[in-house]
């Protein structure tokens, strides 16, 4: 009786001294939406009475927890301002400070809005951006990365909650989310802006998309039923199980290992018969087109005999997807992820003078493939070293070979914390956040779709309606297109990423969209441009024009309509602001032109008025016309009058 008497008093005291509970959303620094209904919730103890009191008002929310202990409150929030305080109690005082009132904007997508303005990001100018990054009215919450195959209630994120902007706490955050919302906080007067990062580089528009409105897409059934009434936890077991085997299919089929042993990394192995292969650079630019699999890349160098037996630091920029990385045959590293930088220490037990080789084995399951980054950064030097004389640039021409074509083995099971399945991040970083009040968000994300555009027409405005539809809200909800990158043909040619930036252009018949176009400010050889400042700039004038009012040009001219003129086609276009022009010169390029033949041609465009009238001697009866058609249109030039690019477009569907 003791016993039984002790355990209901463990229980009792528990539950008399539990304090109120707020998910990772809600924290001091934080920015709620001004002049709305703001939801607030949390946990409690069960049945209790909760009472909201924010600074602003004489008057508090009350509500009472239900028996799990949930709650929620609304909270009306005045004009904008602060900082203020908010102070929850259900027994217990839990208080909020430095509260302000303003504008709160998600920002969501793949590796071009995660990009941070240093690290592995490293944006123009990046060293002043952040040093004059003082806004305490600006308020950063970066989202974790997690997925999950079912909704989850809350999110992890870092730095334990909202952050003042400011250079100690911008550095690892967004750029496009930054400048979008320093542009934003300036334009409108200092409003105080609080940005919410969500994002995730490489990832799937359908993994950001709930299981509801995704199952409306046959294509994306069989793939949610796999997962319906699956755990994390479940998932984990099945994959691990079935990872080791086509790992030991991968390693099997790869030429370079020898029961697992790397026989092409030996320093004697004999490479004369590889092909080489600038470092660096995309392998998918150098011979081997739309390859993924295992590739080794080896380099020899001669080390000065003063380096034998020293600490070396092998700098590799960044690698496409993975690698394992050797020095003189023994391991050195191995890292996942594109977007990671890759430092590794190199023991000076393995530096030899004279003749050392360096291998990397890499894997990529898409994209471009290869060792890329600045050439710069590829690099061996002396550890701890900061003497120019004491590194050696590996900027240079490497062996290949491959070794494996994933084409030869079955698909690979995809891991648990693999982001690219349907709905899971929506599950784990969209739907945690929902429904706090947010005025729209900024997505940037389409690279990971590029070769599933005419899926894209679909699915990128049914993320709209599923978010729009999850808030209750017709969100402002304003994307960037895809930016040039990869090779210009010398020919006109079919492109993946023309069509894609086409669906997004289609994308801007739904209401309260907007489209920042990028096809000027993009890399060819690098695809996360550094130039996010007008990233962020163009996305704010949409905000600027179409959300808050302001009299501002915010958009390039869009392709509206044509007309055949005998032997010429006749285009009209929207947002001509102030006019059409033809940038860096007086000649207007980037035009092709088809006839019925469907082959298109080079072609002379000229202004008049607000339309572009296409023609080519090659072509007596055109049909079709085509602007900025490539992946990477460098010669393209229409503008408007406030120097605002056009969208690629083409007439014929």
């Amino acid at each position: 009786m003791k016993h039984v008497f002790l355990f209901f008093f463990t229980i009792l005291s528990a539950s008399a001294f539990a304090k109120v509970e707020l998910p990772a959303l809600f924290s001091s620094n934080m920015v709620l939406q001004q002049q709305a209904n703001v939801p607030l919730w949390g946990k409690s103890k069960p049945n209790a009475r909760v009472s909201v009191q924010p600074s602003w008002s004489a008057q508090s929310s009350a509500t009472v927890a239900d028996a799990s202990g949930s709650w929620k409150v609304t909270l009306p929030t005045p004009a904008a301002g602060g900082p203020h305080t908010i102070t929850i109690s259900d027994g217990s005082n839990l208080k909020l400070s430095n509260v302000m009132v303003g504008e709160v904007w998600l920002c969501s997508g793949q590796s071009n809005m995660e990009m941070p303005l240093a690290g592995w990001g490293r944006v123009n100018s990046y060293e002043q951006e952040i040093a004059q990054a003082q806004y305490p009215n600006i308020r950063l919450l970066q989202v974790e990365k997690q997925a999950n195959v079912a909704p989850q209630s809350d999110m992890k994120v870092q730095g334990g909650g909202w952050q003042i902007c400011s250079p100690a706490t911008v550095a690892e955050f967004s750029a496009t989310a930054y400048f979008f919302g320093r542009d934003l906080h300036k334009s409108l007067d200092n409003v105080p802006i609080g940005l919410i990062n969500t994002s995730w580089g490489g990832t799937i528009a359908e993994a950001w998309t709930s299981a509801e409105s995704l199952e409306s897409m046959p294509y994306f059934a069989e793939m949610l039923g796999a997962l319906k009434g699956k755990t994390n936890e479940g998932l984990v077991e099945e994959y691990q199980k079935e990872n080791e085997g086509w790992l030991r299919q991968l390693a099997l089929a790869d030429n370079g290992l020898r029961s697992n042993a790397p026989l092409w990394a030996a320093p004697d192995f004999d490479d004369s018969s590889w092909k080489t292969i600038a470092v660096p650079g995309l392998w998918e630019e150098q011979g081997l087109e739309n390859f993924d699999g295992v590739v080794w890349l080896r380099y020899s160098l001669d080390l000065p005999a003063g380096w034998k037996g020293k600490a070396l630091e092998l700098n590799l920029a960044e690698i496409d997807d993975n690698d394992i990385t050797y020095f003189n045959g023994e391991q050195i590293g191995a890292t996942n992820g594109h977007n990671v930088q890759r430092k590794y220490k190199v023991g000076g037990k393995l530096v030899k003078a004279g003749k050392n080789v360096i291998t990397v084995r890499i894997m990529d399951t898409g994209g471009g493939g290869g060792l890329y980054g600045e050439a710069a950064q590829i690099q061996l030097k002396l550890a701890g070293s900061k003497e120019e004389a004491s590194s050696i640039s590996l900027a240079q021409e490497w062996k290949y070979k491959v070794a494996v074509d994933l084409q030869s083995l079955p698909p690979r099971p995809q891991s648990p914390d693999n982001p690219n399945r349907p709905s899971v991040l929506f599950n784990a970083m969209i739907n945690p956040i929902v429904p706090f009040t947010i005025k729209g968000a900024i997505w940037y994300q389409g690279e990971s779709n590029a070769d599933r555009a005419q899926q894209y027409r679909e699915l990128l405005p049914l993320l709209i309606r599923d978010w729009r539809k999850q808030w209750g809200s017709e969100l402002s909800f304003y994307f960037v297109q895809l930016a040039n990158f990869l090779g210009t043909p010398a020919e006109p040619t079919v492109s993946t990423w023309a069509a894609l930036r086409e669906a997004q252009l289609n994308t801007l018949h739904l209401n309260n969209t907007g489209m920042a176009v990028t096809i000027d400010i993009g890399e060819t050889r690098d695809i996360h441009p550094k130039n996010k400042q007008d990233v962020g700039a163009r996305l704010a004038l949409l905000a600027r024009a179409n959300t808050y009012g302001q009299q501002v040009a915010c958009s390039g001219p869009l392709y509206s309509d044509y007309r055949i003129e005998s032997n010429k086609i006749r285009i009209s276009f929207t947002h001509t602001d102030g006019g059409l022009k033809a940038k860096s010169g007086n000649k207007l390029r980037g035009f092709t032109i088809a006839g019925s033949d469907g082959k298109f041609h080079a072609a002379e465009a000229t202004i008049e008025g607000s339309e572009v009238l296409v023609s080519s001697p090659s072509v007596d009866f055109p049909v079709a016309v085509r602007y900025a058609w490539a992946d990477s249109p460098s010669d393209a030039n229409l503008y408007n009058a406030a120097e605002l690019p056009a969208s690629p477009f083409r007439t014929n569907f």
